[in-house]
């Protein structure tokens, strides 16, 4: 699950990226005005508020999948050492072991000779 998580937040990372990359730069200046034109000349207006809204639109995907990913992730995490290879660890417990606790398997204490 956290895999299609990630596909999808590439997804739309990508797409918000063209969509950002596609707009034309806001700014006034002399390349806002030049030979009169405005940004409403054959409906860039209207194309901007679409670009803009998109813009808006995939940032709220991206930040929703991220939040809502968090609850897909697995609370188990692989810990692996040189030697011995992989194995799956949990995280540590609130309430560790206590020192009196009897283990599970006791060896027998063996006497001493001459005893």
């Amino acid at each position: 699950m956290t895999i299609l998580f990630i596909i999808l937040i590439i997804l739309a990372s990508v797409v918000l990226g063209f969509i950002v990359l596609v707009q034309n730069p806001k700014g006034g200046g002399l390349a806002g005005n030049v030979a009169g034109f405005s940004n409403q000349f054959m409906g860039v207006k209207q194309t901007t508020d679409v670009l803009e809204k998109g813009t808006w639109i995939f940032a709220g995907i991206i930040a929703l999948l991220c939040l809502f990913s968090v609850f897909f992730i697995p609370k188990t995490a692989k810990v692996s050492s040189g030697e011995s290879g992989a194995t799956n660890a949990t995280l540590p417990s609130s309430n560790p072991i206590p020192s009196n606790a009897v283990p599970l398997n006791p060896t027998p204490v063996q006497p001493k000779p001459g005893q």
